[in-house]
Order: C-alpha cells, then structure tokens, then sequence
C-alpha cells in the first residue's frame, strides 16, 4: 500500500494480549505474525517486554503486542513489568484477554477481568487458548465460564499449536481496529532490534531444564556483534548471562560446563535461523546480586530507562 492508496477500508493498528502468566500469548503472537518474533518457554513471566508482532494482510496492518503476564509482583522488576502491562493496555486499539481452555478460572483470571472492567472505551476480545489439549465439552465449558467474567467484545476458542482458528482471532481483532494506512513497510515482522531478539533467543535456550525459581534470575544482554573478520559469511556475538547468585551460576554452567554448551548450542541454531548465516557465539555468565530488585541494575540490564 503505498501513500497515495486511500486508507478507506484499510484496517490498521495495535492489540495487546493480557492475561497471567503461562496462557499462551507469545505463542498466539508468534503463530498470528508466521514467525517467531516472542520467546516461549513452560515458565512464567517468561515475556519481560511489550513485544511487537506485525501481521500484514491485504486489507488490514494488526500490530500485536505482547505482554508480560499480570501477576501479584514480588520484586522490583516484577512491579515494573506489571507497570508496563498498566500503560500498554491505555496505548492500544483492542485488548485480547487471553484464559486457557485447559485450567479452570481462577483468581489471577478474575483480577485480570476486574481490571479490564475498568477500560471503558476500549474493545475487549477474549480469547480462549490452547484448545488442542482438551475435549471439545471442556473448550464449551470454558466460553462460558470466561463469558460470565465480564463484557466482552466477542469470544474466540483457538490453538496456535493446533492451528485452530489464529486466523479468526486475526480476523475479529482486525474488525476492532480503526481505518488507516499501514505503520510499518511490507514485510517488517516486528519492531525489536537484532541484539534484543538475539539475547532473548539466548535466554528461552537458558530456561530449558532448570529449577523453578532460576528463571526469573536470570537475564542476558548482547555485548558485541559483528561479521567476522576476513569472512562474509560469519557472524560473532559475544553475550553475557546474569543470574543473581554463585549457585546460580553453577547451575547454568552444569557439570564440567556441558550445560552451557548445550545452552550455546540451542541458542546458536534459533540464532543462525533469524540471522540467516552461520554465527559464532561466545556465552560468559556473571553474577549481579539481587539484580532483580536493584533499579541501577535493571538499567544497566537494559530493562527500564
């Protein structure tokens, strides 16, 4: 669509998914946009941005974002990442309330909906996810249960994993969306630098395997990047992972260092695949205690201004 095109017609414009932690928004995201833009992981609070995802179509642009599961926050970050759910769900043309089919409803859904209550003029759509891993009777039983949460725009049942109607939620967020010409060019799948993608890629191949609480320790920042010298056809990055404690760190590091290389190994394949070339990734960890709740270090970790 070029700028003389008249928008009359086109559809353009941003949906935030919400929901608490662990129902499946980066995965919808990423099956919505045909790539992936959004780490996943069986882990909660594994989103820790507003992560956009542009979808094209021939007669709508849709830039979704997702963002971190709402929860009760138990730490500096936490309360900020809450924060930043707050001020998306003000900045968008529809808001996509995202409850898996496959758990009952429960208080963090309700918070959510007596949240969402209090947006008056924004549409809501909620969404019903993970279809694929129960009965149709269950999938019933849910659109009901979440029907009688609040007021919603429409209800939708899908599965990204089973590819159960993602292109309908396109289709009923895209119907709330207002008139205008597209934001972002053809082609543009998302808005987040390389080096921020890359050390999230790094860091969802982190969160493999690990005990329950490390998760949330650990964060990744892209030091350097660049081609290699005398060769076009090579990329360096040179990442560092923080976690907050000693332990930590050796739990990262696994028994004489194979779980790191297995963690640069996992990484390294997601990472060849965006870039489209082969890299060379070297992984050093470093503790920064209790970064978590140090505001100097959530700076420096790059996750606030």
């Amino acid at each position: 669509m070029t700028a003389e095109t008249s928008a009359e017609g086109f559809r353009s414009g941003f949906a935030c998914f919400v929901g608490r932690p662990n129902v499946g928004k980066s995965t919808l995201m990423n099956a919505l946009v045909g790539t992936k833009v959004a780490i996943t992981s069986n882990r909660p609070q594994t989103t820790r941005r507003a992560i956009r995802g542009i979808v094209h179509r021939p007669d709508a642009q849709l830039i979704v974002v997702d963002t971190p599961g709402l929860h009760k926050p138990r730490t500096l970050l936490g309360e900020r990442l809450d924060s930043l759910v707050r001020s998306t769900l003000t900045e968008v043309d529809a808001i996509g309330f995202c409850v898996p089919a496959d758990e009952k409803i429960g208080p963090g859904d309700k918070y959510i909906a007596r949240e969402l209550a209090g947006i008056k003029k924004t549409p809501i759509v909620a969404i019903v996810t993970k279809t694929d891993l129960v009965p149709p009777e269950r999938v019933a039983e849910q659109l009901l249960a979440v029907g009688e949460l609040g007021e919603f725009a429409d209800i939708v049942p899908c599965s990204a994993a089973g590819d159960f109607q993602v292109g309908t939620v396109a289709d009923v967020l895209i119907s709330h969306l207002p008139e205008g010409y597209p934001l972002y060019p053809e082609g543009d799948l998302t808005d987040e630098p390389e080096q921020i993608l890359i050390a999230e890629l790094i860091r969802e191949a982190s969160l493999e395997g690990v005990r329950d609480e490390l998760p949330h320790s650990i964060a990744v920042v892209v030091d350097e990047m660049g081609p290699r010298e005398g060769r076009d056809d090579m990329i360096n990055i040179y990442a560092h992972l923080f976690v907050e404690r000693p332990s930590q760190k050796g739990i990262v590091i696994g028994h004489k260092g194979e779980r790191l290389r297995e963690v640069g190994t996992r990484a390294r394949k997601q990472i060849e695949a965006l870039l489209g070339t082969k890299v060379f990734l070297d992984l050093r960890i470093k503790v920064l205690k209790d970064w978590q709740r140090d505001p100097k270090q959530l700076r420096r970790l790059g996750f606030f201004d």
